[in-house]
């Protein structure tokens, strides 16, 4: 029998359309040739004429999704600096304080993939624009609760979580698709300095809105004005560019939106986003315990250190802790995320997978200082904060280059979609449930132990030492994701420029010789 006749009956086909042919200028495998036929950089002037701005229309358009950036993450954490006096109006524990948190970042987990459908699909500045609007409306309305109405408190912060899941699975995608390579990472850093920074404004704003108005409702009634002028910012600046053309040959093909069930698909076969997704999870984790519960666990730590007088019913709580922690999380925010973002570049030109190991390096050398921040606030105070500055700096390491990791594995037209479902794995892993978990340990160690401000702060303080164990397993996970890092962003790079196409449930066919030759052919037609 001839070579071909012996050949198995199922083999991989000599001539098909799926994928190129070996030797195809950037087929995996070829050798150096994916860097010959790799992503093109325009210049500045290439890349107005693909997307339609200029440099410096590109550049406020960033300008204004970083202070949208900034305000959301503000308005989030003005209710972690007036947290005591929230306690002390509606007389709730420290479980219930925790779900505070968890309600709002529920609904955020809940509507981010909704949102990431319609980001993939639809005009993303409209999409934002409503959702940011909304978000004002009931944040001012939160503003007006009654002490005895809790349950509404909880409803309103639910429905928050639609302005911050509008915005957030789609603004990184906008940065995606009006710039390339470093400028596309410095971008991302700018963007994400609004988390740290925002987040702290809010401890800030919060804590001295509070003591210049006496009255903590006032603390909620700052970022619903500040988001009026977001949404007319986003209506009047920002322009939606074409998906993915920045990073397109010129001769390759436009890319086409695919099913949602094919992009989870294809999501879910991508080890890297799966794994950066999971440490991902455990900054999430650890950030969302300690931005809600360290200004109240510094409070109770000066209390039992005689420092501070403690918080009685119906007096004002101390503030000077929000404020002292917030400034905390701006530097540290600035600080780590252009540390996290500098090491990482200088590190790629000698290490392909610099990305993830930075990231890794940063959840890892934080957890040992975030441990001793907790395990000393008995001792020191100062102690304390300089090891919640450690900590929080390596922490912040990760926010720019993990959402760059996104952007460079998946390709763009479904990367809202990939956003949303990282929000989701996050937050249901991450800080939807860690605040609440941290505050119901903390009630169960205090029914333990004899009343007194002492049992407040020692169950925190054992409470919060869990964020240093969850971080070194983020940490473990990135490392996981450096070993696919490389492939998987080949692979995207591959099928933005057309060299490769994915098979979908359409596309099941098998291969038989035909002629001498093998191509492929519908499984329905060989069982015929």
């Amino acid at each position: 029998m001839s070579g071909s006749d012996t050949a198995p009956f199922l083999s991989q086909a000599d001539d098909t359309d799926d994928t190129p042919a070996p030797g195809t200028p950037g087929f995996p495998g070829t050798p150096g040739n994916l860097k010959s036929k790799g992503p093109e950089v325009p210049d500045p002037e290439g890349l107005q004429r693909i997307t339609g701005l200029s440099a410096g229309h590109s550049a406020l358009i960033v300008a204004v999704l970083c202070y949208i950036n900034l305000l959301n993450y503000m308005d989030r954490f003005t209710v972690a600096g007036v947290l005591p006096d929230i306690e002390q109006f509606f007389a709730i524990g420290d479980s219930s304080s925790g779900l505070i948190q968890t309600v709002f970042i529920s609904s955020y987990m809940v509507l981010a993939p909704v949102f990431g459908y319609l980001g993939d699909r639809y005009n993303r500045k409209y999409l934002m624009c409503g959702g940011i609007a909304f978000w004002s409306l009931v944040t001012l309305g939160s503003s007006f609760i009654p002490r005895e109405r809790f349950w509404l408190l909880l409803l309103t912060r639910g429905l928050v979580g639609v302005g911050e899941a509008s915005y957030s699975t789609i603004a990184p995608t906008l940065i995606a698709d009006l710039f390339v390579a470093d400028q596309r990472s410095r971008m991302l850093s700018v963007f994400y300095f609004a988390i740290p920074v925002g987040s702290g404004l809010g401890y800030i704003a919060g804590s001295k809105v509070k003591d210049m108005a006496g009255d903590w409702h006032w603390a909620l009634r700052v970022t619903p004005g500040l988001g009026v002028v977001a949404v007319l910012l986003l209506f009047l600046v920002v322009r939606e560019p074409p998906r993915g053309a920045v990073e397109r040959h010129s001769d390759s093909p436009p890319l086409h939106p695919t099913s949602w069930w094919a992009d989870l698909r294809a999501l879910a076969r991508n080890p890297s986003f799966i794994l950066s997704s999971l440490g991902f999870t455990a900054v999430a984790f650890v950030t969302g315990s300690l931005a809600l519960w360290a200004p109240a666990f510094l409070l109770r730590s000066r209390v039992v250190l005689g420092e501070t007088p403690p918080c009685l019913p119906g007096d004002s709580c101390s503030s000077s802790d929000s404020l002292v922690f917030g400034l905390i999380t701006c530097l540290t925010g600035v600080l780590g995320v252009s540390l996290g973002v500098e090491i990482s570049r200088r590190l790629r030109r000698c290490n392909p997978r610099a990305d993830p190991l930075v990231c890794a390096a940063g959840l890892l050398g934080s957890a040992p200082f975030l441990f001793l921040s907790v395990a000393c606030a008995r001792g020191s105070i100062v102690a304390t904060y300089i090891f919640i500055f450690i900590g929080e700096t390596l922490l912040s390491m990760n926010w720019a280059i993990v959402a760059d990791i996104l952007l460079y594995v998946v390709i763009p037209t479904r990367r809202s979609t990939a956003e949303a479902f990282q929000i989701v794995l996050s937050h249901l892993l991450g800080d939807a449930g860690s605040p609440y978990l941290i505050g119901l340990m903390s009630d169960r160690l205090r029914r333990s132990w004899p009343p007194s401000f002492l049992s407040e702060f020692r169950a925190l303080q054992f409470s919060l030492m869990l964020c240093a164990f969850v971080g070194a397993l983020g940490g473990a996970a990135f490392l996981g994701t450096a070993i696919f890092i490389e492939g998987d962003r080949r692979q995207a790079q591959l099928h933005v420029q057309g060299l490769l196409r994915e098979a979908g449930p359409e596309d099941d066919r098998i291969v038989v010789p035909q002629r001498g030759r093998s191509t492929r052919v519908p499984v329905s037609s060989v069982l015929i």
